[in-house]
């Protein structure tokens, strides 16, 4: 069952906290701490494990300068004071049906299923098509303009 919550929520997909730590992107370093800050300010911000796990992959072995492993780990721990929600069979079931109907790829489906489960009105992502709305998910790009 999908739950919706009162607080209005942001969901951040993976590149909006990979930003954090990419040096090789100051401008956009400095706009994912801003966005970053201000929905952790608002207790707005909600993740899902999909997004800790890339987070932590991405930022300890594909970044040009790699975060230390304990650096990611306390990252990962301090995320986890958010509301995360846990991929599990019902939801990936439910991105497999979004990516079929709706023709986004499987991960993206993901990220919208867990925004939905969450009751988010918003995720910021770079990736995702900007100005979609998925079951009342309106996609942003934090970075754009």
């Amino acid at each position: 069952m999908r739950r919706r919550l009162s607080l209005v929520r942001v969901f951040l997909d993976t590149n909006v906290l990979v930003y954090l730590f990419d040096g090789d992107s100051p401008a956009k370093q400095e706009r994912a701490r801003e966005v970053v800050a201000e929905v952790a300010r608002a207790r707005s911000l909600v993740l899902s494990s999909q997004v800790l796990s890339e987070l932590y992959v991405t930022i300890t072995r594909k970044l040009a300068q790699p975060v230390p492993a304990a650096t990611a780990l306390r990252t990962l721990e301090g995320l986890a004071a958010f509301p995360i929600v846990a991929v599990d069979a019902t939801l990936v079931q439910r991105a497999a049906a979004r990516s079929a109907a709706e023709h986004v790829s499987y991960w993206d489906a993901l990220i919208i299923e867990a925004a939905v489960e969450t009751g988010a009105a918003t995720v910021y992502s770079e990736d995702l098509q900007v100005g979609s709305a998925y079951a009342g998910v309106t996609v942003e790009d934090p970075f754009a303009g």
